[in-house]
């Protein structure tokens, strides 16, 4: 059951790129559980609601897994990296649709 923090397909279909390009390489002792989207949305879940993380839903995957990216994501920059491409892509649409309006 998807929350409102919940990334939509559509917004995944942008993410998951991103993600491979910025994401740090981590050594793969076994695989994991969990999928990236299925992370973030518990990142974005604890994010939006301001719970503590091991009052995370049952649904989503464990809040020490959750924690534990979010950590490693944001020492690396990731998500200050995410965003500044996600602006830098927001600011070409814009000027593609003012370009597009000049008489």
């Amino acid at each position: 059951m998807p929350y409102s923090s919940s990334l939509t397909d559509q917004e995944w279909e942008i993410l998951e790129p991103l993600l491979l390009q910025i994401l740090p390489m981590k050594k793969q002792t076994r695989p994991c559980n969990w999928t990236k989207r299925e992370i973030l949305d518990g990142i974005f879940y604890q994010l939006k609601n301001g719970c503590n993380w091991q009052d995370l839903p049952k649904d989503l995957p464990p809040y020490s897994t959750v924690y534990w990216h979010y950590k490693q994501w944001r020492q690396a920059g990731a998500f200050l990296a995410l965003m500044n491409l996600l602006h830098g892509q927001v600011r070409e649409q814009v000027k593609k649709k003012l370009s597009g309006q000049r008489c």
